[in-house]
């Protein structure tokens, strides 16, 4: 496993920790791919359902010893092959839909390089005293999820996917896009949320969108990330795998299953992932 070292980051954090514990980096680091990859794939799965996988691969990341800076960022491409899964199970559903994925393009890729800039313009120090607050506010969103899927299925929409959305869903793609771009837990249900206020019904093609839109998102953000070299890359590719896996299993398992207990344990995982960074923050 490569250095936890960012900017401003705790340079030799991953060295001192293996130190630490029995005195064998590899075992240790072997122990952190494994633990990281099985993260990762739960991951993957919610976040092909209706987002909030950075809320486990975010503090499991953190938890590993990588500062949270690098942390945002080794997630963010960790998980990008579990959106090309995800995307790929819900291909089925997208026929049609050609006039939104355009309109969607666009703004999600300039949106993501917009908060991917941001979070590179971050040092490390602030963000650390920032996320505690970001992880709050996404597991509020996810709380959403619930009430906003119920009052998606009681209402008629008017929508047609075979024609442009409106400008103003495309404006606010864009700001969706920054937010997915600097952090992005919780962009999976901000987006199902503006296409049920355009009129869109199918929670399955509307799922397929919003995969779509996440996977340009993070698209530009990994690149960008990998591009500046704040990349935990071991882990990444751990990560990756099991991310891959969870998301086409959970594209399956969504169209199928009830997810009640899964937002349950998200929720609990989230506020309690809140109180610990900012404890740690302190």
């Amino acid at each position: 496993m490569t250095s936890a070292r960012g900017p401003g980051g705790r340079g030799g954090a991953d060295s001192t920790r293996c130190r630490a514990v029995r005195g064998s980096c590899g075992s240790v680091a072997l122990i952190a791919l494994i633990l990281a990859l099985l993260a990762a794939a739960a991951g993957g799965a919610i976040n092909s359902i209706a987002g909030g996988g950075t809320l486990l691969t975010f503090p499991a990341i953190v938890a590993l010893g990588v500062s949270p800076l690098v942390a945002n960022a080794t997630s963010t491409v960790a998980l990008w092959p579990g959106a090309l899964g995800s995307m790929w199970g819900y291909r089925d559903q997208l026929a049609g839909t050609r006039a939104w994925l355009i309109r969607f393009t666009l703004p999600s890729l300039l949106g993501g390089a917009a908060g991917a800039a941001l979070l590179l313009s971050t040092s490390a120090d602030r963000f650390e005293r920032i996320v505690p607050f970001l992880v709050l506010a996404a597991t509020l969103l996810f709380m959403l999820q619930g009430p906003l899927l119920r009052w998606l299925r009681g209402h008629a929409g008017d929508a047609r996917t075979t024609e442009p959305p409106p400008w103003l869903f495309v404006a606010y793609q864009f700001g969706v896009g920054i937010y997915g771009g600097y952090f992005g837990a919780g962009i999976g249900i901000l987006m199902l949320a503006v296409l049920g206020f355009m009129g869109l019904t199918n929670i399955h093609q509307m799922n397929g969108l919003k995969n779509w839109g996440g996977l340009c998102i993070n698209a530009v953000a990994a690149t960008m990330f990998a591009a500046s070299g704040i990349v935990d890359w071991p882990l990444a590719l751990a990560m990756a795998a099991g991310g891959l896996l969870g998301g086409y299993a959970g594209s399956r398992m969504a169209q199928r299953v009830g997810q009640l207990a899964v937002r349950r344990a998200v929720v609990i995982i989230g506020f309690a992932a809140f109180a610990w960074l900012l404890m740690r923050a302190r």
